[in-house]
Protein backbone atom coordinates (compact mmCIF):
# COMPACT_ATOMS: atom_id res chain seq x y z
CA UNK A 1 0.00 0.00 0.00
CA UNK A 2 1.26 3.44 -1.12
CA UNK A 3 2.02 5.85 2.09
CA UNK A 4 0.31 8.53 2.31
CA UNK A 5 2.40 10.86 3.94
CA UNK A 6 6.29 10.51 3.21
CA UNK A 7 8.63 11.90 6.33
CA UNK A 8 11.46 14.12 4.82
CA UNK A 9 14.73 13.85 7.38
CA UNK A 10 17.74 15.02 6.03
CA UNK A 11 20.87 13.93 8.35
CA UNK A 12 24.41 15.35 8.55
CA UNK A 13 26.59 14.04 11.72
CA UNK A 14 24.01 13.49 14.19
CA UNK A 15 24.85 10.01 15.35
CA UNK A 16 24.23 11.39 18.73
CA UNK A 17 20.84 12.54 17.98
CA UNK A 18 18.85 10.73 14.84
CA UNK A 19 18.09 7.60 17.02
CA UNK A 20 15.49 10.52 19.09
CA UNK A 21 14.24 11.29 15.96
CA UNK A 22 13.55 8.04 14.27
CA UNK A 23 11.87 7.29 17.62
CA UNK A 24 9.34 10.45 17.40
CA UNK A 25 8.45 9.74 13.78
CA UNK A 26 8.04 5.59 14.35
CA UNK A 27 5.82 6.78 17.50
CA UNK A 28 3.34 8.06 15.37
CA UNK A 29 -0.29 7.22 15.77
CA UNK A 30 -1.92 7.10 12.72
CA UNK A 31 -5.11 5.95 10.84
CA UNK A 32 -2.99 6.03 7.56
CA UNK A 33 0.79 4.26 6.54
CA UNK A 34 3.64 7.09 5.88
CA UNK A 35 6.93 6.04 4.95
CA UNK A 36 10.22 7.53 6.38
CA UNK A 37 13.15 9.47 4.15
CA UNK A 38 16.43 9.36 5.31
CA UNK A 39 19.27 11.24 3.43
CA UNK A 40 22.51 11.18 4.90
CA UNK A 41 25.28 13.75 3.79
CA UNK A 42 28.21 12.04 4.14
CA UNK A 43 28.41 11.99 7.80
CA UNK A 44 31.71 10.90 9.08
CA UNK A 45 30.58 10.07 12.78
CA UNK A 46 28.95 7.01 12.46
CA UNK A 47 25.38 8.44 11.90
CA UNK A 48 25.36 6.42 8.73
CA UNK A 49 25.57 3.17 11.01
CA UNK A 50 22.19 4.63 13.24
CA UNK A 51 20.40 4.65 9.78
CA UNK A 52 21.39 1.24 8.36
CA UNK A 53 20.26 -0.04 12.22
CA UNK A 54 16.99 1.35 12.12
CA UNK A 55 16.29 0.86 8.06
CA UNK A 56 16.82 -3.07 8.81
CA UNK A 57 14.40 -3.30 12.07
CA UNK A 58 11.69 -1.35 10.19
CA UNK A 59 12.43 -1.99 6.07
CA UNK A 60 8.76 -1.58 5.35
CA UNK A 61 8.84 2.16 6.21
CA UNK A 62 12.22 3.66 5.86
CA UNK A 63 13.66 4.39 2.97
CA UNK A 64 17.68 5.20 3.71
CA UNK A 65 19.82 7.56 1.24
CA UNK A 66 23.53 7.45 1.37
CA UNK A 67 25.59 10.41 -0.37
CA UNK A 68 28.98 9.40 -1.19
CA UNK A 69 30.58 13.14 -1.28
CA UNK A 70 28.97 15.67 0.84
CA UNK A 71 25.96 17.59 -0.92
CA UNK A 72 26.21 20.73 1.07
CA UNK A 73 29.80 21.81 1.31
CA UNK A 74 29.22 21.44 -2.41
CA UNK A 75 26.15 24.06 -2.12
CA UNK A 76 24.22 21.67 -2.64
CA UNK A 77 21.04 20.47 -0.85
CA UNK A 78 19.41 17.24 -0.68
CA UNK A 79 16.07 18.26 -0.06
CA UNK A 80 14.72 18.92 -3.54
CA UNK A 81 15.93 15.46 -4.85
CA UNK A 82 14.07 13.15 -1.82
CA UNK A 83 11.08 15.81 -2.30
CA UNK A 84 10.54 13.93 -5.59
CA UNK A 85 11.25 10.17 -3.80
CA UNK A 86 8.62 11.12 -1.65
CA UNK A 87 5.24 8.70 -2.45
CA UNK A 88 3.23 10.40 -0.16
CA UNK A 89 0.65 12.88 -0.73
CA UNK A 90 1.55 15.06 2.14
CA UNK A 91 5.06 15.79 3.33
CA UNK A 92 6.24 16.41 6.88
CA UNK A 93 9.77 17.63 7.42
CA UNK A 94 12.13 17.23 10.55
CA UNK A 95 16.15 17.22 10.67
CA UNK A 96 18.15 14.23 12.19
CA UNK A 97 18.85 16.59 15.41
CA UNK A 98 15.19 17.83 16.18
CA UNK A 99 12.24 15.26 17.50
CA UNK A 100 8.54 15.14 17.88
CA UNK A 101 6.78 14.75 20.96
CA UNK A 102 3.30 14.38 20.14
CA UNK A 103 2.13 11.15 18.99
CA UNK A 104 -1.19 12.33 17.23
CA UNK A 105 0.93 14.99 15.24
CA UNK A 106 0.72 13.66 11.85
CA UNK A 107 -2.57 12.05 11.89
CA UNK A 108 -3.81 15.84 13.33
CA UNK A 109 -2.00 17.64 10.19
CA UNK A 110 -3.28 14.87 7.71
CA UNK A 111 -6.85 15.40 8.61
CA UNK A 112 -7.06 18.74 8.60
CA UNK A 113 -5.13 18.97 5.53
CA UNK A 114 -8.37 16.12 3.94
CA UNK A 115 -10.50 18.49 5.11
CA UNK A 116 -9.63 21.84 3.68
CA UNK A 117 -8.40 22.01 0.40
CA UNK A 118 -8.11 25.45 0.55
CA UNK A 119 -4.76 25.27 2.82
CA UNK A 120 -1.55 23.68 1.56
CA UNK A 121 0.66 23.77 4.73
CA UNK A 122 0.27 22.75 8.54
CA UNK A 123 2.47 24.10 11.29
CA UNK A 124 2.67 24.22 15.25
CA UNK A 125 5.00 25.10 17.95
CA UNK A 126 8.52 23.96 18.49
CA UNK A 127 10.27 24.37 21.54
CA UNK A 128 14.03 25.36 21.24
CA UNK A 129 16.54 23.49 23.83
CA UNK A 130 20.41 23.33 24.46
CA UNK A 131 22.76 21.18 27.17
CA UNK A 132 21.19 23.43 29.71
CA UNK A 133 17.86 22.87 29.21
CA UNK A 134 14.80 24.75 27.34
CA UNK A 135 15.00 27.96 25.88
CA UNK A 136 11.99 29.19 25.03
CA UNK A 137 9.17 28.27 21.93
CA UNK A 138 10.20 29.20 18.84
CA UNK A 139 8.06 31.84 17.28
CA UNK A 140 5.94 33.86 19.12
CA UNK A 141 3.41 36.63 19.29
CA UNK A 142 1.85 36.93 15.44
CA UNK A 143 3.50 34.23 14.23
CA UNK A 144 1.23 32.13 16.22
CA UNK A 145 -1.53 32.10 13.72
CA UNK A 146 -2.95 31.40 10.31
CA UNK A 147 -0.79 32.12 7.57
CA UNK A 148 -2.08 34.06 3.95
CA UNK A 149 -1.29 32.73 0.94
CA UNK A 150 0.02 36.22 0.18
CA UNK A 151 2.20 35.79 4.26
CA UNK A 152 3.52 32.36 2.78
CA UNK A 153 4.97 33.72 -0.39
CA UNK A 154 6.73 36.25 1.24
CA UNK A 155 8.69 33.58 3.50
CA UNK A 156 7.05 34.40 6.71
CA UNK A 157 8.65 32.72 9.93
CA UNK A 158 7.54 29.38 10.41
CA UNK A 159 9.15 26.48 12.88
CA UNK A 160 10.47 24.18 9.54
CA UNK A 161 10.36 20.88 11.78
CA UNK A 162 6.86 21.18 12.62
CA UNK A 163 5.54 21.39 9.16
CA UNK A 164 3.12 19.19 7.15
CA UNK A 165 2.35 20.31 3.55
CA UNK A 166 0.59 18.77 0.24
CA UNK A 167 3.33 17.03 -2.17
CA UNK A 168 3.56 19.65 -4.72
CA UNK A 169 7.56 20.76 -4.86
CA UNK A 170 8.27 18.26 -7.21
CA UNK A 171 11.79 20.80 -8.64
CA UNK A 172 12.47 24.35 -6.90
CA UNK A 173 13.23 27.21 -9.54
CA UNK A 174 17.05 27.48 -10.88
CA UNK A 175 17.29 30.24 -8.76
CA UNK A 176 16.21 29.12 -5.66
CA UNK A 177 18.33 25.86 -6.05
CA UNK A 178 21.32 27.20 -4.22
CA UNK A 179 19.31 29.66 -1.68
CA UNK A 180 21.20 29.02 1.92
CA UNK A 181 17.52 29.26 3.46
CA UNK A 182 15.85 26.54 1.48
CA UNK A 183 12.88 26.20 3.76
CA UNK A 184 11.93 30.08 3.43
CA UNK A 185 11.67 29.15 -0.44
CA UNK A 186 9.41 26.55 0.25
CA UNK A 187 6.30 28.48 1.93
CA UNK A 188 7.09 30.92 -0.67
CA UNK A 189 6.09 28.02 -3.40
CA UNK A 190 3.76 26.75 -1.17
CA UNK A 191 1.82 30.07 -1.07
CA UNK A 192 0.82 29.71 -4.29
CA UNK A 193 -1.38 26.89 -3.75
CA UNK A 194 -2.68 27.81 -0.59
CA UNK A 195 -2.81 29.21 2.97
CA UNK A 196 -1.36 27.99 6.27
CA UNK A 197 -2.70 26.99 9.26
CA UNK A 198 -1.19 27.13 12.56
CA UNK A 199 -2.34 24.06 15.00
CA UNK A 200 -2.00 25.20 18.58
CA UNK A 201 -3.06 21.62 20.22
CA UNK A 202 0.24 19.98 18.87
CA UNK A 203 2.49 19.42 21.25
CA UNK A 204 5.69 21.75 20.83
CA UNK A 205 8.38 19.75 19.07
CA UNK A 206 11.78 19.55 20.25
CA UNK A 207 14.28 22.32 18.28
CA UNK A 208 18.02 21.22 19.29
CA UNK A 209 20.79 24.32 19.77
CA UNK A 210 24.12 23.10 19.05
CA UNK A 211 27.14 24.06 17.51
CA UNK A 212 26.48 21.20 14.50
CA UNK A 213 23.46 23.11 13.39
CA UNK A 214 23.42 24.69 10.43
CA UNK A 215 21.71 27.65 11.08
CA UNK A 216 21.35 27.66 15.12
CA UNK A 217 24.46 28.89 16.12
CA UNK A 218 26.36 30.85 12.87
CA UNK A 219 26.99 34.11 14.75
CA UNK A 220 24.46 37.15 13.59
CA UNK A 221 26.42 37.91 10.68
CA UNK A 222 26.40 34.49 9.06
CA UNK A 223 22.52 34.21 9.55
CA UNK A 224 22.61 37.72 7.98
CA UNK A 225 24.23 37.18 4.97
CA UNK A 226 21.97 33.81 4.68
CA UNK A 227 18.79 35.95 4.50
CA UNK A 228 20.69 38.46 2.28
CA UNK A 229 21.74 35.71 -0.28
CA UNK A 230 18.03 34.20 0.15
CA UNK A 231 15.91 37.18 -0.32
CA UNK A 232 17.82 37.99 -3.73
CA UNK A 233 17.41 34.70 -5.23
CA UNK A 234 13.65 34.77 -3.87
CA UNK A 235 13.72 38.77 -6.11
CA UNK A 236 15.45 37.26 -8.82
CA UNK A 237 11.74 34.27 -9.38
CA UNK A 238 9.45 36.83 -8.64
CA UNK A 239 11.27 39.09 -11.25
CA UNK A 240 11.41 36.06 -13.82
CA UNK A 241 7.69 34.99 -13.01
CA UNK A 242 7.03 38.58 -13.51
CA UNK A 243 5.79 39.03 -10.07
CA UNK A 244 6.26 42.76 -9.17
CA UNK A 245 4.40 43.15 -6.04
CA UNK A 246 6.89 40.14 -4.77
CA UNK A 247 9.56 41.10 -6.59
CA UNK A 248 9.60 44.39 -5.21
CA UNK A 249 8.81 43.09 -1.38
CA UNK A 250 11.59 41.17 -1.64
CA UNK A 251 13.81 43.84 -2.86
CA UNK A 252 12.25 46.05 0.38
CA UNK A 253 13.68 43.65 2.70
CA UNK A 254 17.02 43.00 0.45
CA UNK A 255 17.31 46.98 1.43
CA UNK A 256 16.52 46.69 4.67
CA UNK A 257 18.70 44.15 6.04
CA UNK A 258 21.56 45.65 3.50
CA UNK A 259 21.12 48.81 5.82
CA UNK A 260 21.33 46.61 9.14
CA UNK A 261 24.91 45.08 7.76
CA UNK A 262 26.99 48.00 6.98
CA UNK A 263 28.68 50.89 9.42
CA UNK A 264 26.71 53.93 10.25
CA UNK A 265 28.57 56.33 7.86
CA UNK A 266 27.64 53.72 4.60
CA UNK A 267 24.07 54.16 6.01
CA UNK A 268 24.01 57.46 5.48
CA UNK A 269 25.80 57.27 2.00
CA UNK A 270 23.44 55.20 1.06
CA UNK A 271 19.85 57.33 2.15
CA UNK A 272 21.90 59.90 0.61
CA UNK A 273 21.79 57.70 -2.60
CA UNK A 274 18.04 56.66 -1.86
CA UNK A 275 17.04 60.45 -1.71
CA UNK A 276 18.86 61.26 -4.37
CA UNK A 277 16.96 58.60 -6.88
CA UNK A 278 13.57 59.63 -5.51
CA UNK A 279 14.04 63.37 -5.97
CA UNK A 280 15.26 62.85 -9.57
CA UNK A 281 12.09 60.29 -10.64
CA UNK A 282 10.01 62.63 -8.96
CA UNK A 283 11.13 65.61 -11.09
CA UNK A 284 11.04 63.64 -14.10
CA UNK A 285 7.48 62.80 -13.31
CA UNK A 286 6.29 66.26 -12.44
CA UNK A 287 7.97 68.14 -14.79
CA UNK A 288 6.72 67.69 -18.07
CA UNK A 289 9.05 67.30 -20.74
CA UNK A 290 9.52 69.69 -23.82
CA UNK A 291 7.36 67.25 -26.10
CA UNK A 292 5.06 67.50 -23.84
CA UNK A 293 5.00 71.16 -23.36
CA UNK A 294 4.78 71.55 -27.31
CA UNK A 295 1.73 72.55 -29.05
CA UNK A 296 1.33 72.61 -32.56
Amino acid sequence: MNPLLSIVCPTFNQAAFLARALDGFLSQQTTFPFEILVNDDASTDGTALVLAKYAALYPEIIRPFYQEENQYQQGKTCTPGIFKEARGRYIAYCEGDDYWTDPQKLQIQVDFLEANHDYVLTYHDAMAFDVNGERGIQLLGKWRRDASAVELQQGRPISTLTVCFRNVLHELPQELLHAPLGDMCWWSLLGAHGKGKFLGRIKPAAYRVHPGGIFSMRSHRRKLHMNLQTYSALANYYHRMGNQPLYEYFLTQLFGMCLSAISPFQKLCALGLVARNVSINLGKRLIPSRSERHVQ
